[in-house]
């Protein structure tokens, strides 16, 4: 009779802009072993693949042997859940087409998942965060990018080819500044990173008032949350503006989808209520009136560290199982 053994770990792969980091991670979500080296460090894919394999195999051989993991799941921008593939990144070196499930199968031998980061980070929230219980709740990262994934009646909501979701490359302003995406107005272009120290700024540029940010070496978000904290009125009038922003895309959103509740994630989202306040604010005046008052505005409790690679352990428990070495 042939015996069947249970496999017991996942890989859970993060792809970042900056750094991809990669854990080993069993099946109550315990990070057993993790790992990182700079994305940055390989422009082109075939270099970027070779040095994941290789390093998810280093890990695996130090921390239990390849018989213990059962499948890889990974969360990336700009990936595509239904295809496997990434498709046309914004914000990563890497453009056009790219199989890289299928790329990293191949050399692993094992069963490959991907999933957008937003959609492993909704994952994460469902099982070990927030929205544990909900059915319909809305997900968003607030960082370089402005990324979201709706959970309806329980399950992830992808469309008919795995986009559904892309709230922050939805046009907030026609004609309005350029998106790394390449359209112009984009809910993006206001909202994440790089929006909001524009907006700071043209806000400089347009007054003379004094302000603590005209001292920076560099502005950044977190900088200019931290001056919010000191009281300097214009680093509140820009999160002021981008929460009035936020808030009436948000409340388009929510006017569709009819949500639970909106978890806020991602680096933008430590502002608080600088950015929170104004944001419900705004999305309380635009929302329709059958929701108004009924969407809660929560921020993720887990650890920002962990977070997407515990949602990309998620996928990689759903994943069909596969192995070369059956």
């Amino acid at each position: 009779m042939d015996q069947f053994v249970i496999k017991t770990r996942v890989v859970g792969v993060d792809i970042g802009i900056d750094t991809t980091t990669f854990a080993i991670v069993d099946v109550r979500g315990n990070i057993i072993a993790e790992d990182a080296f700079p994305t940055t460090d390989y422009p082109e894919i075939s270099g970027f693949i070779a040095k994941l394999s290789d390093s998810i195999l280093v890990l695996v051989e130090e921390n239990g042997g390849y018989e213990s993991i059962r499948a890889v799941g990974i969360s990336s921008p700009s990936a595509n859940s239904r295809t496997m593939c990434l498709e046309n990144a914004a914000n990563l070196p890497w453009k056009g087409i790219i199989p890289l499930a299928t790329m990293l199968r191949d050399r692993l031998g094992l069963a490959v998942a991907l999933v957008n980061n937003a959609h492993a980070t909704a994952l994460s929230e469902h099982v070990y965060g927030n929205a544990h219980g909900m059915n319909n709740f809305i997900l968003l990262t607030l960082g370089h990018g402005l990324g979201s994934c709706f959970f309806s009646n329980g399950v992830v909501h992808l469309g008919a080819d795995g986009f559904a979701g892309e709230v922050g490359h939805t046009c907030f302003k026609l004609g309005g500044r350029l998106c790394g995406c390449g359209k112009r107005g984009c809910l993006e272009a206001y909202t994440a990173s790089k929006g909001i120290v524009k907006t700071a700024q043209r806000l400089l540029e347009e007054t003379d008032a004094p302000s603590l940010m005209r001292e920076q070496e560099r502005l950044s978000p977190s900088v200019i949350s931290k001056l919010c904290d000191k009281g300097d009125e214009l680093a509140i009038e820009v999160y002021r503006r981008t929460g009035d922003i936020l808030g009436a895309g948000l409340a388009i959103y929510a006017s569709v989808v009819d949500p639970e509740a909106i978890i806020f994630t991602g680096g933008v989202a430590k502002a608080g209520k600088w950015l929170l306040e104004p944001t419900q604010e705004s999305f309380e005046k635009h929302v329709f009136h059958s929701v108004r008052g009924k969407v809660q505005f929560l921020t993720s409790a887990i650890d920002e560290q962990v977070r997407t690679i515990l949602g990309a352990a998620v996928l990689a428990w759903e994943v069909k199982e596969y192995s070369l070495f059956k």
